[in-house]
């Protein structure tokens, strides 16, 4: 992996990583934006645009709203693609949907720890809160505006060490899997990528309470999977 692949993923992962929940939020943090946008900073777009449409489905019932901390399905796009990206080269040119798929299988797992950090950052700026309040009551202005850039800064690094935990991860284990599970996975890409497809959807079904709703999406995922045998 090339300093410059693996410092390109983690420019893109502080940067969205804030998008998630911090600031801005025009959703650059989701796994069909964010993973085709480190792709084309390294090249290969397509990839990421792979590696989104599989992960956007499974976790896009649980957003990072209010208290809900779900796995970081963010930097587990970005982590991901930089893995495929970088590693294709070093494991003979590996082609196709099986390294893809290895990598997802790898880096979605560590998409738990990403919980962990984002659970640290939201403590830490617990206690920048109670600071803050006390400087207010001081008319201490500058406090207040270093206090929210340190809440900032929190979770920046906790994206970036989600991120650098996935990469690193990977980078040591799928040269090892790799020769074992690579072939295997490319046999039956077809299926592991439409178990992807039906988990997400169910997923979705789960968080749906209308019927009508419920009669809509049924009718949009028999359209859908019938255009994807017919192609």
């Amino acid at each position: 992996m090339t300093a410059s692949s693996f410092f390109a993923g983690a420019v893109v992962s502080l940067l969205v990583g804030l998008d998630r929940t911090a600031c801005a939020q025009f959703m650059l943090a989701r796994p069909i934006v964010a993973a085709p946008l480190v792709g084309l900073f390294l090249g290969d777009p397509l990839v990421g645009l792979k590696i989104g449409a599989l992960l956007e489905l499974l976790w896009l019932g649980k957003l990072p709203v209010g208290a809900a901390v779900p796995p970081d399905d963010t930097q587990v796009a970005i982590g991901a693609t930089v893995l495929v990206i970088a590693l294709a080269p070093m494991l003979g040119g590996a082609e196709g949907s099986g390294l893809l798929l290895l990598v997802l299988l790898v880096a979605m797992p560590l998409g738990k720890v990403g919980q962990y950090f984002d659970r640290l950052a939201r403590h830490g700026n617990a206690r920048l809160l109670l600071r803050a309040e006390e400087a207010l009551e001081r008319e201490d202005l500058v406090t207040v505006e270093r206090c929210h850039r340190r809440g900032l800064l929190h979770f920046a690094a906790a994206a970036v060490a989600t991120y650098l935990l996935i990469v690193l991860a990977g980078k040591g284990l799928l040269p090892l899997l790799y020769p074992l599970y690579g072939g295997l996975l490319g046999d039956v890409s077809g299926w592991v990528q439409l178990i992807f497809f039906l988990v997400g959807s169910a997923a979705i079904v789960g968080t749906l309470n209308v019927s009508r709703a419920m009669t809509l999406f049924a009718a949009s995922f028999a359209s859908a999977l019938l255009l994807f045998w017919l192609r």
